[in-house]
C-alpha cells in the first residue's frame, strides 16, 4: 500500500499562516454537478478526508472532488480561487494536471499501434534517427511507456530558486532529449523501472513524426473532441491558464521564513507530453470514464495500459500504479504535480468506481505525500 500511495499520490507541505482564512467548504454551483446525482452515497467520510480549505497553515489553498460509485457520485469544490479575493472556486475552473498528462500521452501511442503506425517492440530509434544516437543502446516503444528505457534526464542546478528564476524559459522537445543524452543510460533498457519524464517526452515527439501533426492537435482530434473535453488543452508556450482558473501558489523560504510566491504562470515546454495538458474536473472525469469503460483503446491495448511488464513492477506498460483491494480487484490510477498544482484520475479495473481529484498545494513537488491525500485515498478506497 505504501508503495502504491507514494507513486500514486504527489505530496504537499507546509506553506505560511494567514490567520482567518479557513472555513467550510464552498458547495458547488448545481451546473457543476449535471450527471452526478448523489443516490445513496454517504460523502460524509470524503468531506471529513478533505477538511478546512484553506487551512490555516495554507498547505492547499482549493480542492475539486468527484467521486463516482455504484450508489451514488458526489463532486464539490472547496477553499478559494485565489488567496487576494477568497472568492470561491469556480465550478469549471482550469488547473495543471501534471503528470497525469501521461496517461493521455500512451493511450494516443496505444491508438496509433491498434492502427499500425507503430511497433510496440520495436526500436525507437528508425522513428528518430536524428535525435537517437546510433551508439546508443536498443529502446522499444513499450519501454518508453512503462518507465524502464533507462533514458537519463538533462541535469539543470538544482533548487526551488532556480526553477523560480528560468519558469518562463522555453525549451523545445528535442532540445530536451538532446540535453539529456549527453548523459550516460541509467540502467541497461528493460532491466529496471525508474519513473521520469523522459520517455512520454520521446513518446510526444514520436506521436508527431509518425502523424505529422502538432501533439496539441493530435491530443485534439483523438481524444478531447470525441470526448467532449471543450476546457482540456495544451499550452504550448504560454506561460498562463486561459479561462476561469484557480491560482496556485508554491512555498519558498526567504530570510529563514515561509512565503507563498504565485505559481501560476509557469512555462511547462520542460514537461511536453509528460506534465504540460490542462484540463477541468468534468473534463477528465469524461476521460476517466472511458478510460476505464475501455472507449478509447481496442481490446488488445487496454490490456497492454493496464499490464505490469514484470512481475512486482511498481507501475504498468502506461505508467499506471494499482493497489489490490479486499475483495481481490485492482484500484488503478495515476497522479501529478506542477508548482502549485496536484491532480488524480483513478478506478477499479471494472469501472465501478471511479475518482478525479485536483487541488492547489503549496509544496506541489515535495518528496513524500501530505495528511490530506493519506486522508483522501483512505476515504476513497474505502467506497470501493
Amino acid at each position: 500500500m505504501r508503495m502504491f500511495r507514494r507513486t500514486f499520490i504527489a505530496g504537499v507541505a507546509l506553506g505560511a499562516v494567514l490567520v482567518g482564512t479557513a472555513g467550510a467548504p464552498v458547495t458547488a454551483a448545481p451546473a457543476a454537478q449535471r450527471g452526478c446525482h448523489l443516490g445513496t452515497l454517504d460523502p460524509t467520510g470524503l468531506v471529513a478526508a478533505v477538511g478546512p480549505i484553506p487551512d490555516q497553515e495554507l498547505t492547499t489553498t482549493s480542492v475539486h472532488l468527484r467521486v463516482t460509485t455504484p450508489a451514488g457520485c458526489f463532486h464539490d469544490t472547496f477553499g478559494v480561487r485565489d488567496l487576494q479575493s477568497t472568492a470561491p472556486v469556480p465550478p469549471h475552473a482550469r488547473f495543471r494536471i501534471g503528470s497525469v498528462t501521461k496517461v493521455f500521452t500512451a493511450v494516443v501511442v496505444y491508438q496509433l499501434v491498434a492502427e499500425g503506425q507503430l511497433d510496440l517492440d520495436a526500436p525507437v530509434r528508425p522513428y528518430l534517427p536524428d535525435l537517437i544516437p546510433a551508439h546508443w543502446p536498443a529502446i522499444t516503444v513499450r519501454q518508453l511507456l512503462a518507465h524502464t528505457s533507462g533514458l537519463p534526464s538533462p541535469v539543470l542546478p538544482g533548487g526551488l530558486d532556480w526553477q523560480l528564476a528560468h519558469r518562463y524559459d522555453r525549451w523545445t522537445p528535442e532540445q530536451i532529449v538532446r540535453a539529456a543524452l549527453v548523459n550516460p543510460s541509467e540502467y541497461v533498457p528493460g532491466t529496471a523501472q525508474r519513473y521520469t519524464n523522459m520517455g512520454y517526452i520521446v513518446a510526444g515527439i514520436l506521436i508527431e513524426r509518425l502523424t505529422g501533426m502538432s501533439y496539441a492537435e493530435q491530443m485534439r482530434q483523438r481524444i478531447f473532441r470525441p470526448l467532449g473535453m471543450h476546457d482540456t488543452y495544451a499550452p504550448g508556450v504560454a506561460t498562463g491558464i486561459r479561462g476561469p482558473h484557480v491560482r496556485g501558489y508554491q512555498s519558498v523560504s526567504r530570510d529563514g521564513r515561509p512565503e507563498l510566491v504565485d505559481a501560476t504562470r509557469w512555462s511547462q515546454t520542460f514537461t511536453p507530453a509528460a506534465g504540460d495538458l490542462i484540463s477541468t474536473l468534468a473534463d477528465l472525469d469524461r476521460f476517466t470514464a472511458a478510460l476505464f469503460g475501455g472507449r478509447l483503446l481496442a481490446p488488445a491495448q487496454q490490456r497492454e495500459l493496464f499490464t505490469h511488464p514484470w512481475q512486482g513492477a511498481e507501475l504498468s506498460n502506461g505508467g499506471l500504479s494499482s493497489v489490490r483491494l479486499p475483495d481481490g480487484r485492482s484500484f488503478w490510477g495515476k497522479s501529478g504535480a506542477r508548482y502549485g498544482y496536484q491532480a488524480l484520475i483513478g478506478g477499479t479495473e471494472d469501472s465501478a468506481v471511479r475518482v478525479t481529484f485536483a487541488a492547489t498545494p503549496t509544496d506541489a513537488k515535495a518528496d513524500g505525500q501530505s495528511a490530506l491525500a493519506q486522508r483522501l485515498l483512505g476515504a476513497i478506497l474505502a467506497l470501493a
